[in-house]
């Protein structure tokens, strides 16, 4: 699937006042500073589209953007981001929350994970919460031009092994590059797939 148009809808903080015209919903969300506008710029072909930072934490709205007029990518704020205090922290789980727990639309969560890291317990612990409230889910490993190739598959063992502790069975998972654009593909393939078969989306 080639992106051809993408627009920026709305920004908000409460769920009701996402889309309401029945739209299938794919969500990404991750640990502040994990590359996640990044990668959706580099999906959608628009290097301006999700506002990218240094500075962790950027994100703090839900960002819905109308892909091809047919489905929404949802930029979700990034978790566990220390620098917020305790009550920004806690505003920013809420905010996920209501949305992950809320959205009927939701039809797919792309969870990002840095892969230059071991597996991390905040991340870890979010993807337990994931499946404790049944939202169905996919792992996308960000930034993998920034480690070698045998790294790479290291830390993606690890993390599966670790998953494996607790799940019977593994999400999809997906490696991506943002600025070498790769898992571009595989990645909007999937949603186009999950569309047609659930939607009749061509």
């Amino acid at each position: 699937m080639n992106i051809k148009t993408a627009e920026f809808v709305i920004s908000n903080t409460d769920p009701d006042l996402c889309p309401k015209d029945g739209r299938p919903e794919y969500a990404f969300i991750g640990r502040s500073n994990v590359g996640k506008s990044s990668l959706i710029n580099m999906l959608t072909d628009r290097k301006g589209l999700a506002l990218t930072s240094s500075t962790p934490g950027k994100t703090q709205l839900i960002n819905h953007f109308l892909i091809d007029s047919a489905w929404y990518l949802v930029d979700l704020p990034g978790y566990g981001y220390a620098q917020r205090g305790k009550k920004g922290r806690e505003k920013i789980a809420e905010i996920i929350d209501a949305y992950l727990n809320k959205r009927e639309e939701l039809t797919c969560l792309f969870v990002l994970l840095d892969c230059r890291h071991e597996p991390q317990k905040i991340d870890l612990e979010f993807i337990e919460y994931l499946g404790n409230c049944c939202i169905p889910f996919h792992i996308v490993f960000t930034k993998i031009d920034k480690i070698s190739q045998s790294k790479l598959e290291g830390n993606v063992a690890a993390y599966k092994a670790k998953l494996l502790e607790t799940w019977d069975e593994l999400p999809l998972i997906f490696c991506t590059s943002a600025d070498h654009r790769k898992g571009k593909d595989e990645i909007l393939n999937y949603i186009a797939e999950i569309n047609e078969q659930l939607y009749g989306i061509k």
